[in-house]
């Protein structure tokens, strides 16, 4: 773990260590449910399944700690043994009970995933959000709680913004956090999109999609000083549609009677969908 983790939390790690003098019990896990403040919501079904042949050649090593709650119990630590015990069809799993309020189990589920680094920037940017919402923390106050810088929190945190696709991207790193971070900054979501897609299918490196994103931001830059005072309302309808339709960004330029019509592309792979399109239209 981390030596910058804050003294809250690390106050909090001996109470994950199970003792010689703990009383282990055999709770069915039928009576166990998971933390649901657990900010982990991917577990590698490979791993999984490695931990349960080893659950079955040598049994449940060290028991998982728990707190009593209505009808049952909750996972503290150790939902990995729990999720390879019920694969296994074992009826029982060694377990300490522990007294623990919900900011606690909240707050030892981050550490425990933390301690492992393997949550992806999706998970932590939400379990950052949901320690903020639920205690009222600041970022400043959350930044001293984990150890973590408060630009590391601010970071995280602006991932939230993105659109769900390109979360899910995220989270299953079809994306990097360094191709994230570069896009966040985008406010039109279907360029987002796009720019996603795009990073994707040419397998853009976080510099070329930089690059990208910049070359699109001078071109926005040249349009607006090229823009008329006001432009019709039907014409912003009209660029509205026409950019649903496509899932583009889409220009009507307008100059008393005539004008032209721009249609973004962003790959060669977007360019031929386009075509494909608009020739659909023709016919």
């Amino acid at each position: 773990m981390s030596k910058r983790l804050g003294r809250g939390l690390d106050a909090l790690i001996p109470s994950l260590a199970v003792q010689d003098d703990d009383k282990v019990i055999e709770i069915p896990l039928k009576q166990i449910r998971p933390n649901p403040y657990q900010p982990r919501k991917h577990f590698d079904d490979t791993s999984i399944q490695e931990l349960a042949e080893s659950i079955k050649q040598h049994g449940v090593i060290q028991p998982i700690i728990v707190r009593s709650v209505l009808k049952g119990h909750e996972i503290i630590a150790g939902e990995r043994r729990f999720r390879a015990s019920q694969l296994l069809g074992l009826e029982h799993i060694p377990a300490v009970v522990r007294n623990f309020s919900d900011e606690q189990a909240m707050e030892i589920a981050l550490i425990e995933n933390l301690q492992r680094e393997n949550l992806n920037a999706i998970e932590l940017a939400q379990a950052y959000q949901n320690l903020m919402d639920q205690l009222s923390m600041t970022q400043e106050e959350l930044s001293v709680k984990v150890g973590k810088s408060r630009s590391h929190i601010a970071n995280f945190l602006r991932l939230l913004q993105l659109p769900d696709e390109v979360k899910d991207y995220v989270s299953r790193g079809t994306l990097s956090m360094g191709h994230a971070r570069a896009i966040v900054g985008v406010k039109d979501t279907v360029i987002v999109k796009q720019l996603a897609k795009s990073t994707i299918e040419q397998e853009w490196s976080v510099r070329q999609l930089e690059e990208a994103i910049q070359l699109l931001h001078r071109k926005g830059k040249a349009g607006e000083k090229k823009k008329s005072i006001s432009k019709d309302p039907y014409l912003d309808q009209l660029e509205e549609s026409l950019r649903e339709q496509f899932r583009t960004t889409v220009k009507i330029k307008s100059s008393k009677n005539k004008g032209k019509i721009e249609i973004s592309y962003f790959s060669q792979q977007d360019l031929e969908r386009l075509l494909e399109l608009l020739q659909s239209v023709a016919k």
